[in-house]
């Protein structure tokens, strides 16, 4: 089978040469990696990935083919973690056509070429991965055939952080979730929004802001037997009556999320729980008034080591993010929970006095590790 040819252009200038798998087409997008060995059905469908090319340490990629997309009575996907691939495509070393697995019903190149999204195999992504550590954070394209043709460069690479992935992410109705199955959708603008439902079974009732949901973060809070109101990044949730906040990841830059982190000072007054995670860890942390920057190289494992603050507990975490929260800005109420094992950078904080608190790994990960599940537990407890 002859296979087209696909180029991997870093804003440097420098190429990576291999063949295309997934759907013939030039995107560009910040060149990030992913270390984990299993999970790519979970890591491109993760809406923390809008934007990005994801690379894929491990070098054998697609053997045990996708999952089906199938939806819950709840209506969420039951192997995804949303309902489409949101990387804008994916690099690997060596992709196997020949999948086996129980669950699997096509290849992963079949999937893309569905779902329209790029993939490359043949590169080799170790010294990619090398480039980009020593570098920092990369933009980058790809071109189906060759790359230095005119006109199929595949335009120009735009400013990550100027772009509100979150808005092109986050839900545009409100969703309201019951542990029992039943899932309502409401218009944004409907006034009368009541949950007598919710007040008839006694259940604890969450705000969710969606800023780029995983899935499985919903599915931990209905295990746990809470109500869930799902809302839009940006939309005012204060009138609402409810017993807890829960912040969610997302992708981009945070500082494009000011109307959130209004809402969020607003909801701080209110002394009610409050629990982000990932970019909710951010967008709390600006709201207490403290400062976002971006890192160098961000942290894209499924392996990082993070201390809980004030003790000797440390747990392997999955992580998927370019900004951090500057310790130095925390304000006298706030203090660091985690803090990185490997460069000492924010992982969570938490306010001294009030039920405030935040991670910025992924205690939800899937597919893991599970280490830190417990802050979920932590959460509802509060409430």
């Amino acid at each position: 089978m002859t296979r087209k040819t696909a180029t991997l252009v870093l804003d440097d200038g420098s190429m990576f040469h291999g063949f295309s798998f997934g759907f013939d087409k030039a995107v560009a997008g910040e060149v990030v990696f992913n270390t984990a060995m299993t999970g790519y059905p979970e890591s491109l469908t993760d809406p923390s990935y809008a934007g990005q090319l994801m690379v894929l340490t491990y070098p054998l990629v697609g053997n045990y083919g996708v999952p089906p997309f199938s939806i819950e009575e709840n209506g969420l996907p039951t192997f995804m973690e949303s309902e489409k691939i949101h990387a804008e495509a994916i690099i690997v070393s060596d992709y196997s056509e020949e999948y086996s697995h129980w669950n699997a019903v096509e290849s992963l190149g079949d999937w893309l070429k569905r779902e329209k999204i790029p993939g490359i195999t043949g590169i080799d992504t170790r010294a990619l991965t090398k480039k980009i550590r020593e570098h920092g954070v990369m933009m980058g394209r790809i071109v189906i055939g060759t790359a230095d043709k005119e006109g199929e460069s595949g335009g120009e690479i735009p400013d990550y952080g100027s772009i509100n992935y979150v808005d092109r992410v986050s839900c545009k109705d409100i969703v309201a979730y019951l542990p029992d199955g039943i899932t309502t959708h409401y218009p944004v603008g409907f006034d009368n929004f009541q949950f007598s439902t919710f007040n008839s079974q006694l259940l604890k009732r969450v705000v969710l802001l969606d800023c780029g949901v995983k899935a499985n973060i919903i599915r931990n809070l209905l295990k746990r037997n809470v109500a869930v109101i799902r809302v839009p990044w940006n939309y005012d949730f204060n009138h609402l009556e409810y017993d807890g906040l829960f912040l969610s990841n997302g992708p981009g830059d945070p500082n494009t999320c000011d109307v959130a982190v209004r809402n969020i000072r607003k909801a701080l007054d209110r002394d009610k729980p409050i629990c982000g995670i990932c970019m909710g860890n951010q967008l709390l942390a600006k709201a207490g008034g403290a400062s976002i920057y971006k890192l160098k190289y961000g942290h894209r494992s499924h392996n990082q080591p993070v201390r809980m603050v004030g003790t000797e507990k440390c747990f392997i975490t999955s992580q998927n993010h370019g900004y951090a929260v500057d310790n130095d800005t925390l304000g006298a109420d706030w203090e660091p929970l985690f803090v990185n094992m490997n460069d000492g950078t924010n992982e969570g904080i938490r306010h001294k006095t009030k039920p405030f608190f935040s991670s910025q790994f992924h205690p939800e990960a899937c597919s893991g590790p599970t280490d830190t599940e417990f802050i979920f537990d932590k959460f509802v407890d509060l409430l």
